[in-house]
């Protein structure tokens, strides 16, 4: 037998390197995507699959001589084996003694009798037969009754009085018996008719249940069919909690997840309930969550309601800001074609996501978005720092004339003005602005050179570059660089001695006015783009900041991220 497996493990072997071989040989002649030929290579060099396939071989060895066992009485035969052996006196007699008094030899002898003889708990009572002639075709369902939620919500039909099975839990005791589904008319909860009882009562007929089975007398709905379970994988852009939510058909079966969890849509039949599981939870029952429809009606009507209570964002100044002395104001570059500094918000609720796998010498620009003065320029400064043969930022163009001193391509590229707006005018510009009558931008053709060079690009723009910058040809990773609450915020800038970075000379302190413009303008762009980023560092202290900065740069590098579904199917 020894010699048998090992002859099977090393067929097993050659086998699965046959494919590896035939694999690498096809890989630039079969198109598909990089990262699909990744996971099946890794997945044919996995130790799991291949003793998959060891244990697949032996059993399809012995396929057809039968598996019926030599003996029922297992147990029995050990207690007659030992009462034969007690008077032994030789060490084995002993040693075998005192084997079969173990607790867990008897056990497995135990066991193996149960298996034997097929007696598999639990045995399920004997189902009723009588059936009232004139009643509709039903079935009877019994279930195991254990911890574990039934795994179905259940609705009254006003038009017939009657308790129906309104949807059927992915995973759950209903699913996995495939006997009730939707549509059923439940007619008996054991023995109780639940005619003209309400959705409550039959619920409380259920938790009254004593004994180890659940039984139900069904009337069949009419057309049924099994849904398919979904592949759908969501990012959540709100927290939820649905013992909370007074709409939610049933609260007990309800999903609670935060913002940024990833979610596994496994039904999205009902246009307000969809089902899902937290992804990484396969086995785990499925529960309810708002659907996209629902929650983007409720975010509308919540945020009407702060319109008319005046509470979103008015375009006033923010709380704790006075009138503030004209002043050398800092050039900072944005769309000069909006009005406004933001963007109308979206009504960011689900966005469909997929896993993208690290492709060598490609890496996705990291993008730092902020308020200003929280501390973006530095961090990117130490960034590049930490390694400048890898890390690189995109240089902006500019219509004002070269200085003697100045080099084209290092700090600015120096061209016309005409060349400029027709570049803008192309959408060719990431972001641009003007200042002292010269117009400043940065070409999203600089970002395409640094990529397509190999480097990894870091960027700090404006929060409305996103609209440009978060398509499925650049892939940027996006990092929100959040400041701490306003007292921590002041204290780590005084002690560090921060200067200013509200205008270009940078002479002195944070005033308070500054600290509270920091505040309110991180909480807008949160509000408004929020949704958009993939992570989030909060700037209490630079050093911290800047390693966990330098951590997460790797991780993109290294480690699949979800992104936007499109991104993934577009590569």
């Amino acid at each position: 037998m020894a010699v048998g497996g090992n002859q099977n493990g090393n067929s097993s072997e050659q086998a699965i390197q046959r494919l590896l071989s035939l694999l690498e040989q096809l890989s630039d002649q079969v198109q598909g995507r990089e990262e699909d030929k990744v996971f099946l290579r890794e997945l044919l060099q996995s130790r799991p699959l291949q003793a998959l396939v060891f244990v697949y071989n032996r059993v399809a060895n012995h396929k057809g001589k039968g598996w019926k066992p030599s003996n029922q009485n297992a147990s029995l035969l050990g207690d007659q084996i030992l009462e034969e052996l007690r008077k032994g006196i030789s060490r084995d007699q002993q040693e075998l003694c005192q084997l079969l008094r173990d607790p867990h030899v008897k056990g497995l002898l135990q066991t193996h009798d149960q298996i034997a003889r097929k007696e598999f708990f639990p045995v399920l009572p004997d189902v009723p037969t009588e059936v009232d002639e004139d009643e509709d075709t039903v079935k009877i369902v019994q279930l195991v009754k254990s911890n574990e939620p039934l795994g179905a919500t259940i609705k009254y039909n006003e038009a017939t009085g009657a308790i129906v099975i309104a949807r059927i839990m992915h995973g759950g005791a209903a699913d996995r018996s495939g006997l009730i589904h939707v549509g059923d008319e439940v007619h008996e909860v054991n023995g109780v008719s639940v005619l003209g009882k309400s959705p409550p009562d039959v619920v409380s007929i259920l938790q009254q249940t004593q004994d180890g089975t659940i039984t139900f007398k069904l009337v069949p709905g009419e057309d049924f069919f099994r849904a398919r379970e979904s592949r759908v994988r969501v990012r959540a852009h709100f927290t939820y909690d649905p013992s909370l939510d007074v709409q939610s058909p049933c609260k007990e079966a309800g999903l609670p997840f935060n913002k940024g969890d990833i979610l596994h849509i496994v039904n999205q039949d009902d246009p307000n309930w969809w089902q899902a599981r937290r992804e990484g939870e396969r086995n785990s029952r499925a529960g309810l969550v708002p659907s996209r429809q629902l929650q983007e009606r409720r975010i509308a009507g919540m945020r009407d309601l702060s319109l008319e209570k005046k509470e979103v964002f008015p375009r006033c100044q923010s709380p704790g800001l006075k009138e503030q002395k004209s002043r050398k104001v800092k050039k900072i570059m944005y769309d000069v074609s909006e009005n406004d500094d933001f963007d109308r918000e979206e009504l960011a609720t689900y966005e469909e996501v997929a896993k993208l796998y690290p492709r060598p010498g490609l890496h996705r620009p990291i993008i730092l978005i902020g308020p200003p003065g929280v501390g973006r320029n530095e961090l990117k400064r130490r960034l590049l720092a930490t390694d400048p043969d890898h890390y690189k930022t995109t240089v902006p163009h500019t219509s004002r004339m070269r200085k003697p001193w100045e080099e084209d391509g290092k700090e600015y590229y120096f061209v016309s003005r005409e060349f400029m707006e027709e570049e803008i005018r192309a959408g060719h510009f990431i972001e641009h602005g003007e200042y002292k009558g010269n117009l400043y931008g940065t070409n999203v053709e600089t970002l395409r050179s640094i990529i397509n060079a190999g480097y990894a690009c870091v960027m700090n723009p404006h929060p409305q570059a996103l609209k440009l910058l978060r398509t499925p040809e650049l892939k940027p990773f996006i990092i929100f660089i959040k400041p701490p609450h306003l007292d921590q915020l002041k204290e780590t800038r005084i002690r560090s001695n921060a200067r200013s970075t509200f205008d270009e000379t940078c002479s002195h302190g944070f005033t308070d006015e500054e600290f509270h413009e920091i505040i309110f303008s991180a909480h807008k762009i949160e509000f408004l783009y929020g949704h958009m980023c993939d992570v989030t560092i909060v700037n209490d202290d630079i050093v911290k900041a800047t390693e966990e900065l330098i951590a997460i740069t790797k991780r993109v590098e290294m480690e699949p991220q979800w992104v936007p579904a499109s991104w993934v199917a577009s590569s």
